[in-house]
């Protein structure tokens, strides 16, 4: 491998293989890699839990869990637990998620940046649960970003333009952007493979879901994607779902994701640290299989 720096990873924890899930997430620490980070499609805080116990070394977290799922101070309680048992490694990733998402949860999205600033003061004030974790705020839009650097001990981005990044590091206050202890992090939908064309399709599965999502749209407008998200936007009101993936260029996409062979998503990966992004988070898919094949793709192109 070149002197590229190891990235994160994102790893997802499947019901029924919690046990290789875990063997999975050993490997992950034995290669080197610079962290595990468990989104909140399961159960992320138990599977940080299993962490703390069943590695040694390497930073985790979640990024991230829904804050209108379970009460601020449940949370604390959970967070603090993992973050003694870990020694430390644990960093607690919160979000508000989407309303279609909470739509389907049942839970009610109220005002994002408002009841986000009232969960970390509650999450902070919770009683006897011990010491905290650092608390990552999950960000895409600038009130949220400018919210992250105030109260936040970092801010994870998913699916982020690499051409927005200089901005998104703008709103952050200065002694947040220039310090090391902060963590800024983004999740990237990476598909490897020698077949480009494969791989961006690939790529475009998976971006397809979010492109529906209103919030990615605003932050892609802002960050020069304006023909793309109004050609998406017709295409939903039209009831044209089917034709969504076609829309997405490559031009968004290669901004977006990492995809191609082990030498491009390495010269990739290089170009999002050089943006500013200090901890780029893969989120490993593949052409060819599930994510176990994903990872193995991954383990061969940095090894």
């Amino acid at each position: 491998m070149s002197d590229t720096q190891m990235p994160a990873v994102s790893l997802i924890p499947v019901p029924g293989r919690w046990h290789a899930s875990l063997e999975l997430a050993r490997e992950i620490e034995r290669r080197g890699f610079a962290g595990i980070y468990v989104p909140s499609l399961g159960e992320a805080m138990g599977f940080c839990e299993a962490l703390a116990l069943q590695t040694e070394y390497i930073p985790f977290g979640t990024a991230i869990v829904n804050i209108y799922t379970r009460h601020p101070f449940d949370y604390a309680a959970s967070a603090a637990m993992i973050h003694e048992l870990s020694d430390g490694r644990f960093r607690f990733g919160i979000g508000v998620s989407h309303e279609l998402v909470n739509g389907f949860l049942r839970v009610e999205t109220g005002k994002p940046v408002a009841d986000m600033r009232i969960f970390v003061e509650s999450l902070r004030a919770a009683p006897r649960v011990g010491e905290l974790p650092p608390v990552v705020l999950a960000a895409l839009r600038d009130p949220m970003v400018r919210l992250g650097g105030r109260v936040g001990d970092g801010v994870v981005f998913a699916n982020a333009a690499r051409s927005h990044i200089a901005h998104s590091l703008s709103v952050l206050p200065e002694e947040k952007r220039d310090s090391d202890a902060f963590f800024f992090a983004n999740m990237i939908p990476t598909v490897i493979s020698d077949d480009l064309d494969a791989a961006r399709a690939r790529n475009r599965q998976t971006m397809t879901f979010y492109a529906k999502l209103p919030n990615y749209r605003k932050y892609w407008m802002q960050a020069g994607y304006e023909e793309e998200m109004h050609a998406i936007e017709g295409a939903i009101a039209a009831g044209e779902d089917d034709e969504l993936p076609g829309l997405l260029s490559d031009r968004w996409l290669d901004d977006c994701t990492l995809a191609g062979n082990a030498a491009q998503v390495r010269e990739g990966l290089e170009a999002w640290i050089d943006a500013g992004v200090r901890t780029p988070i893969v989120v490993p898919s593949s052409v060819a299989g599930n994510q176990m094949k994903a990872f193995a793709e991954l383990f061969a192109a940095f090894q």
